[in-house]
């Protein structure tokens, strides 16, 4: 996982056990602003999510491309958000340390936006229980649908998963 950050200056303020629904408001606010921003830049935006860590409040920003995220790509997204970061306030005028990240060869697949970014992707998944023979299955993602994915394995062998039997689909990792 590629990473880059840094502290957002703001007059600081001490947030205590913010209240779920205000953090989820708050990172919808915040896709809202930057996913256009990220899309224009070549990317996809993954997730936004606001962290209480040791070091204070985190907002972390997770991207990724086909082809894989470079640290430049971080830095570029990073400096094309941050300014309207700053004039969105998302924190209320709270300090925050900002973070652009890839979502990493292991990040798992779970919404059809997952899916489409990986057609043609070579997928290891991970099923709840067996189907067929089967509980695990590595192949290049033809296809998916709100129902179920279409896999081809090196065999040329086609594989209908149901969405709900997948435990964990991630890209597979060659060595």
């Amino acid at each position: 996982m590629l990473f880059f950050g840094s502290d957002r200056k703001a007059t600081p303020k001490i947030l205590i056990g913010a209240k779920e629904e205000i953090v989820n408001k708050k990172e919808q606010q915040v896709i809202k602003l930057v996913k256009p921003i990220v899309e224009s830049l070549g990317l996809y935006l993954v997730q936004v999510k606001f962290h209480n860590k040791e070091d204070g409040l985190n907002l972390t920003i997770i991207i990724d491309k086909k082809g894989g995220v470079s640290i430049e790509d971080c830095e570029m997204v990073h400096n094309a958000i941050g300014e309207p970061l700053d004039q969105l306030d998302p924190t209320d005028n709270q300090s925050y340390t900002l973070n652009v990240s890839s979502a990493g060869l292991d990040w798992p697949l779970v919404t059809d936006q997952d899916y489409e970014r990986n057609i043609e992707e070579e997928l290891e998944i991970s099923l709840y229980q067996k189907l067929g023979k089967d509980k695990n299955y590595v192949g290049v993602l033809k296809s998916y649908s709100s129902e179920s994915i279409i896999i081809v394995d090196k065999k040329g062998t086609e594989t209908i998963i149901p969405r709900n039997l997948i435990s964990k689909a991630i890209k597979y990792i060659k060595f």
